[in-house]
């Protein structure tokens, strides 16, 4: 009977055996992190690609699905590009119960585009209403151009 019993383990079998399931926690814990650690990384590869289409990995951009006529699409003021006309920002509306509702006066831009005989090329730009009749007015976006101050060149 004593020989079927089990016996009893000793206080070093016991602390053996804690000592293996420590040592798994911790192989567990630094798997864990580093699996978290690589997932963390890949979101931000990816999320760097997604808005700025630069890959980190290849280092080359990726093509942009572009349309006719749509060049970069980089955010540019609502300003003429001739005259510098810009939106009137202090104007208001007075309704009739006389309040007074701030709003914006925005300049009727166009893009417009107009061959330079000084480049020998098309230059597009986006004009005002204005800005093109004054294009009108002095013969040519080259006149208009040099009397502005204007370096088509840039466009």
């Amino acid at each position: 009977n004593m020989e079927m019993r089990k016996k009893a383990p000793t206080q070093q079998q016991q602390n053996s055996g804690t000592a293996k399931t420590h040592v798994s926690h911790i192989h567990k814990y630094s798997m864990m992190k580093s699996f978290l650690s690589f997932l963390v990384a890949a979101l931000a590869l990816a999320s760097v690609q997604g808005f700025t289409g630069y890959n980190p990995v290849l280092g080359a951009p990726r093509p942009a699905a572009q349309g006719p006529r749509k060049g970069n699409m980089e955010m540019r003021a609502r300003v003429c590009d001739l005259l510098g006309k810009k939106p009137n920002r202090q104007a208001r509306v007075v309704t009739f119960s006389h309040k007074r509702i701030k709003k914006v006066q925005e300049v009727n831009l166009q893009w417009k585009r107009f061959f330079s005989e000084d480049l020998n090329r098309n230059v597009r730009l986006r004009l005002s209403t204005k800005g093109i009749k004054t294009v009108n007015k002095l013969g040519g976006i080259d006149a208009a151009a040099k009397k502005f101050e204007v370096d088509l060149s840039k466009f």
